[in-house]
């Protein structure tokens, strides 16, 4: 039996369920409002903040192994406000690229159970927000830095591969990649809470960020997840599309709203 199909496009090759014409029309008016939306948030955010900024510190070591650390020194500065409007402002790019110039390639993609723009856009917007997270959480040495960009690069991929490997038609559905980037995913979170846990003083609102974000985020693996366990509602692939996009915009508004009220305000 067919797994995620309702019929064959002019080349027989199976189309996602519930990718019509109608359907992908309506999602082009989505991607408008959602273009509007995360611009306008983009141009307030980076207008409204002013300079504070967060250092990212270095902690080279200056001996053989074992040799006590040195204190950490200033490696380079973040502004908050550039960063919250540069993750603003990658989601505006992706909704309207998707509606205007690259439609086109973004309905193709849908009917063959894939949005290869999704993957893309999140793996430098959902990074950014990470990082910001983890600095607010005290996350701040380069080299945590990188390793919680890579964590959350690779979780997006994996994504992008649960999709490629499962299209529509298949007779089989395979999780494994989903599995993988559930545990590249859950790497960064583990160190936030580790630096929650173990300081001493910290802010209400840095708690109301880590756990506003933390369920929104794994709320995008359990959307995954019930799309290919074909649970209710997730059959449909334009529905699951459509949960995404809800996603992306409560996460990104409120990690935005969140950190300019209680520090760039």
């Amino acid at each position: 039996m067919m797994t995620g199909t309702d019929t064959t496009d002019n080349d027989q090759t199976p189309i996602a369920t519930g990718v019509t014409p109608e359907r992908l029309a309506n999602l082009r008016s989505w991607n408008l409002g959602l273009t509007v939306l995360h611009a306008v948030q983009a141009v307030l955010i980076v207008v409204l903040s002013g300079d504070f900024v967060i250092e990212v510190v270095s902690t080279f070591p200056e001996g053989p192994p074992g040799t006590r650390v040195p204190d950490a020194e200033q490696f380079f500065d973040v502004r908050v406000g550039f960063a919250i409007g540069l993750f603003l402002a990658l989601a505006a790019i992706d909704h309207l690229l998707t509606s205007t110039v690259f439609r086109g390639s973004y309905e193709r993609d849908l009917r063959r159970g894939i949005n290869r723009f999704r993957w893309v856009e999140y793996s430098i917007s959902a990074t950014i927000m990470i990082l910001l997270i983890g600095f607010y959480s005290g996350i701040t040495n380069i080299t945590a830095v990188v390793a919680v960009a890579g964590a959350n690069v690779a979780m997006i991929l994996f994504g992008w591969l649960q999709e490629r490997m499962n299209p529509p038609g298949r007779t089989t559905t395979t999780m494994m990649p989903f599995w993988f980037g559930t545990i590249a995913g859950i790497a960064p979170w583990i160190g936030i809470l580790i630096q929650i846990v173990g300081s001493e003083t910290v802010p209400g609102f840095v708690y109301g960020i880590v756990i506003v974000q933390s369920l929104l985020f794994f709320s995008f693996g359990l959307n995954q997840w019930l799309q290919y366990r074909g649970v209710g509602k997730w059959t449909d692939y334009v529905y699951g599309e459509k949960v995404y996009l809800v996603l992306s915009l409560a996460a990104k508004s409120l990690l935005a709203w969140q950190i300019y009220f209680p520090s760039l305000d």
